[in-house]
């Protein structure tokens, strides 16, 4: 599960790069939307995690 976590940070951090920076209109909400999502499955799973009484790796 933590695996999937670490994923998630990579893919948002992949997205806050190319949706904060402004790169063109369309991408950068695109971007920007993915990086939400992205985040908020990262927290997800690592709130999972926890209540699963598994401590992080």
């Amino acid at each position: 599960m933590f695996g999937w976590a670490l994923l998630f940070l990579i893919i948002a951090i992949v997205c806050a790069v190319l949706g904060f920076m402004t790169l063109a209109g369309a991408a950068a909400t695109i971007a920007q939307v993915l990086f939400v999502i992205a985040l908020g499955l990262a927290v997800l799973s690592a709130v999972i995690q926890a209540f699963r009484g598994r401590p992080p790796v």
